[in-house]
């Protein structure tokens, strides 16, 4: 896990959040690929916003790498200390099939709003491998 709070991997992605800090930290500003992005994080919640609209949320705090999105799909490692609800902004009202470490755990709708929300179970020190790909 990184010290920055938001960065870019070496792989050209996007990371950000840090789930063990016991105070509200946040960077404002930070350019990437022709966006600004904010994100607030510490142990309790982490949440980014690109060109001050939401991305993504979760709850407890989280630190997310290799964060990647496209047209047709959100990809990202998630590593927490407990348990988390993740919440993402994508395509309102579309299907979406849910990967976690390659394993399909099946289908959800975004809402009105875009919002889709979904569970990571914390493993000892691992991440998880998190795609979410919208359906044809």
């Amino acid at each position: 896990m990184s010290t920055e709070l938001i960065y870019v991997e070496e792989d050209g992605t996007l990371g950000f959040g840090d789930y063990t800090l016991t105070e509200k930290s946040k960077v404002n500003d930070f350019e990437f690929n022709g966006d600004l992005y904010k994100v607030k994080t510490f142990f309790e919640m982490t949440k980014l916003e690109r060109n001050g609209m939401f991305v993504y949320e979760s709850v407890p705090g989280t630190a997310v790498g290799h964060f990647e999105v496209s047209e047709k799909a959100v990809a990202f490692t998630v590593t927490s200390k407990e348990d988390a609800q993740i919440t993402l902004e994508l395509e309102p009202e579309k299907e979406y099939r849910i990967y976690i470490d390659d394993t399909n755990v099946g289908k959800m709708k975004t809402n009105l709003g875009g919002k889709l929300v979904l569970s990571i179970e914390k493993k000892d020190g691992a991440g998880s491998a998190v795609r979410v790909v919208k359906c044809v």
